[in-house]
């Protein structure tokens, strides 16, 4: 199996230590670029009012079992799917990937809300929104909007 390689840019900073699955609209984290690379990087980001945070769940063991499909959040009342149909730590790779609201800028530090990567997590790109980009009329089965009701309050 190909691997490949990726360098860290930032780390996340914020209040969050345990790892759950709800409650993250109210967090706010600050993503503080390593110093290797400029704070340049961000000039222009605060014409946007989201961004995409490409992160890695670090606290999770890379070499744990990951079973081809299981029931989201081991809720036998929703479907069993393939790990690759949900939006969880039950994936090959470790990597989250996240719509966050930026609410500032300072220097090498990018503070945004509703980031759901706990405190410490590597991030390894950070990207802003384009509406363009985002899909007219996505069509999602009944049971995610159950698991998420409160996945962002907070």
């Amino acid at each position: 199996m190909e691997s490949i390689s990726l360098k860290t840019i930032a780390t996340v900073s914020n209040n969050r230590k345990d790892i759950r699955d709800d409650d993250w609209g109210a967090i706010i984290s600050e993503i503080t670029l390593h110093e290797d690379y400029s704070e340049a990087l961000f000039e222009g980001l605060e014409t946007f009012s989201h961004v995409e945070v490409i992160f890695v769940f670090h606290r999770y063991d890379v070499d744990r079992h990951i079973p081809a499909t299981r029931h989201p959040r081991n809720n036998p009342e929703w479907p069993e799917l393939g790990v690759l149909a949900q939006r969880s730590t039950h994936h090959p790779n470790p990597i989250g990937l996240t719509s966050a609201k930026i609410l500032g800028i300072d220097g090498r530090i990018l503070t945004v809300q509703g980031l759901d990567a706990v405190n410490g997590s590597p991030v390894l790109d950070i990207k802003p929104i384009y509406k363009e980009f985002l899909p007219n009329n996505p069509q999602q089965p009944q049971w995610v909007s159950e698991l998420l009701k409160d996945y962002w309050q907070g």
